[in-house]
């Protein structure tokens, strides 16, 4: 995995420029070896969810987010230098706030 792309996806994406860090994480996810796609699919597809939020499209954020949960879902609490475990409970609280149309959490920060 390109370390420093990774780490720009990322400081994008806590920067709240989710379509940015989607497209960054992107590029890294087409050289990323075999055991690290789903992961940053994963990542990219919650990049892509906070984007369509953001554009008023709670639909689209809401089927991405359970698509991003089931791919991040097979990784250990701890992979690439990321603590999986808070990002999945604050992204488990989005996808509970979006499907019962109730006000959303603060964004979640990888």
């Amino acid at each position: 995995m390109d370390s420093v792309r990774f780490r720009e996806g990322i400081k994008l994406f806590n920067s709240a420029e989710f379509f940015e860090a989607h497209e960054v994480l992107e590029d890294v996810w087409r050289g990323a070896p075999a055991a690290e796609k789903r992961f940053l699919q994963g990542l990219i597809q919650v990049a892509v969810a906070l984007h369509h939020h953001s554009k008023e499209n709670r639909v689209g954020a809401r089927s991405l987010l359970a698509r991003a949960r089931r791919n991040l879902s097979g990784y250990p609490d701890e992979f690439g230098g990321i603590n999986l475990k808070p990002l999945m409970e604050s992204l488990a609280r989005w996808q509970k706030a979006l499907e019962d149309a109730h006000p959303v959490p603060p964004l979640p920060r990888i």
